[in-house]
């Protein structure tokens, strides 16, 4: 599903209107009646529907004509009056009142009141009142008429953007609409990703109106919503006569004694995505201990230098970090692996905070590298603090792709993950998930898709999506998720996702 801004937006309108030739009121039209379509399948009758003088409003004003024509109760509000309507917003609005809807103005606090009792008849209130463009704070009878929606206990739909959201952000400019639902169009906006914004999207549905595929991949920019469609196209169902050795080598260098739990989780999960041969480098006062509990993995040991830089030669991915500590010998392996591997690598935890002030390691590696900072360890790579990066999530992870040449995955809600050319933004995953050893999880299953094959930005992809759908299906059924409940769930997962089947009740397997 393609993301992007109101900039993008404005630019695939003006390329649809005025290189392509389709008339901005056809596209209004096409708007109005994928709102029209939403509309008949959820509500049966009684619609107020309140709308203003810009392009929004247009889409309002043709939506209730639609409704009035198909015999539904339409009440219309216009707030502000009509001086200085856009062209097609007016067009729309003499058209219905042309049709003989009488449209009601607001213009005074006084007439609040009339727009209350209006809400108290109807079923549903259609927000038509400010869309992508909007670039002040909400303030005067604007602000009133949002209160009086969002007091009125009536459903909301929002047509392209709850007003007073911003379309970018996600931030609220002044008031808000509290949509229960949100029919946008061509684009998810960038603002809807914000995990405030979801308060006033409520349900976002995202249409098309007829907007030529050639005119939004002339201004789209490449910023994505993983889907399970996306995903699914992605994955490789394995062949019949396949063998472990087509699945992939992969090396695992974590844990400490006191963090054995970081290494097992880590090997564990790339085991259970698929790993054809996975092997996990450890120090060897806890190698016995894990070699007991990995049944399916092969140990050595930090100590075991030849064996251990055999195995960085030969592997087909390598994840190196969890659970080994800030400290010398950890920046030690680190510098070993990307100096000598030959493989992607997966960084995380440990292995990214010993890169702080070491980044030229980072730059002169001869492997392609990905790292999976939470915002935290973000801040301590880049030197901003955590409230930037939390505020600048898309622009910190993209920036720091591009300038080390690497492939971000930016943990928190929407993951990020970019190589500073594509951005996507991944959906699935909860709060159930807050516990320790996700993003050990999560690092072994990106290290075994790359050894599986798969390039390490579609790893990184695949590896985020199938993680938070492990979860997402588990917290049907479970109040917290830990990481242990999402390793025994990865395979379902990925078996669910290919086959194409429901996840509704299929969670916690016996």
């Amino acid at each position: 599903m393609r993301v992007g801004t109101a900039s993008v937006m404005r630019q695939i309108d003006s390329c649809a209107i005025n290189e392509i030739g389709i008339p901005g009121i056809v596209l209004m039209e096409n708007a109005s009646r994928e709102v029209l379509d939403f509309l008949l399948e959820r509500f049966d009758d009684d619609f107020c529907i309140i709308c203003s003088k810009g392009n929004n409003g247009g889409d309002g004003f043709a939506l209730a004509r639609q409704l009035f024509v198909k015999g539904k109760n339409v009440e219309v509000f216009l707030v502000g009056g009509d001086q200085g309507m856009s062209s097609d917003c007016r067009t729309n609005y003499e058209a219905a009142k042309g049709t003989g809807i009488e449209i009601k103005n607001i213009v005074r606090e006084e007439d609040i009141a009339e727009l209350g009792r209006a809400l108290d008849r109807c079923a549903v209130a259609v927000d038509a009142i400010f869309g992508t463009g909007l670039a002040r704070d909400v303030e005067g009878i604007y602000s009133s008429v949002i209160d009086a929606v969002n007091l009125h206990t009536v459903s909301v739909v929002a047509i392209d953007v709850p007003s007073g959201l911003n379309s970018d952000t996600g931030s609220v400019a002044g008031n808000c609409i509290k949509a229960d639902a949100t029919v946008t169009f061509e684009l998810y906006k960038r603002g809807f990703l914000n995990y405030k914004a979801a308060e006033y999207t409520g349900e976002i549905v995202v249409v098309k109106i007829g907007i030529p595929e050639k005119a939004v991949i002339k201004h789209h920019e490449c910023e994505y919503l993983l889907d399970d469609e996306m995903i699914r196209e992605r994955l490789k169902v394995r062949r019949t006569y396949s063998h472990k050795g087509d699945f992939g080598r992969v090396l695992v260098i974590s844990g400490t004694e006191g963090y054995t739990g970081a290494a097992y989780i880590c090997t564990t999960s790339a085991v259970r995505s698929g790993s054809g041969l996975v092997t996990l480098a450890c120090e060897q006062r806890i190698r016995d201990v894990l070699s007991q509990r990995l049944t399916e993995a092969m140990t050595t040991s930090f100590e075991e230098s030849e064996k251990l830089d055999g195995h960085i030669r030969r592997s087909d991915a390598i994840a190196i970090g969890p659970g080994m500590g800030d400290r010398r010998e950890t920046l030690e392996l680190v510098s070993n692996v990307l100096e000598n591997a030959q493989c992607p690598v997966v960084i995380d935890a440990d292995g990214l905070n010993v890169l702080k002030g070491n980044l030229e390691l980072l730059d002169s590696r001869k492997c392609e590298a990905v790292i999976t900072p939470h915002p935290g360890e973000m801040a301590r790579l880049t030197g901003y603090d955590t409230a930037y990066i939390e505020e600048n999530r898309s622009e910190a992870a993209m920036d720091f792709a591009r300038k080390h040449g690497v492939i971000v995955l930016l943990k928190g809600y929407r993951t990020i993950i970019t190589d500073g050319k594509e951005l996507y933004y991944n959906s699935t995953g909860s709060s159930a998930m807050a516990s320790g050893g996700m993003g050990d999880c999560l690092t072994g299953m990106i290290a075994s898709f790359i050894g599986q094959g798969y390039d390490p930005l579609a790893a990184a992809c695949l590896g985020a999506y199938i993680h938070g759908y492990a979860g997402d299906v588990l917290s049907e059924v479970l109040y917290s998720v830990n990481a242990t409940h999402v390793m025994e769930e990865i395979p379902y997962a990925i078996k669910e996702i290919i086959d194409g089947t429901s996840q509704e009740n299929e969670g916690f397997r016996d």
